[in-house]
């Protein structure tokens, strides 16, 4: 299966479109490793919507799914109203709170 193109971006960067909708793009600051660690909590906190049990097990993988959209930039602020250290301190407490939660 061939790699899939990158989304088209609006000319800001600000956001993708896919499908003709608009989403946040990730904070294109971000270190790929860092990123790469927040989509791999993103991709297993969603999985654990998909199989929770009951209610207080969806809430709480819905919790995840938002603390990880939070810190790859993709929720709260926008990363391109927040100075250089706040985009850096979002992704780090962000992912070392998913760490901490649910470790590798």
């Amino acid at each position: 299966m061939p790699p899939s193109s990158p989304p088209e971006k609006t000319p800001d960067g600000h956001f993708v479109v896919i499908n003709g909708r608009r989403w946040r793009a990730t904070d294109p600051d971000l270190p790929e490793d860092t990123a790469a660690r927040l989509r791999r909590h993103l991709m297993a906190a969603r999985r654990a919507v998909r199989d929770a049990k009951d209610e207080q097990a969806e809430r709480a993988a819905r919790d995840r799914v938002q603390r990880a959209k939070v810190a790859l930039g993709e929720r709260g602020t926008p990363w391109w109203e927040e100075s250089d250290e706040q985009r850096r301190r979002r992704w780090e407490e962000g992912l070392a709170q998913l760490d901490a939660d649910c470790p590798e």
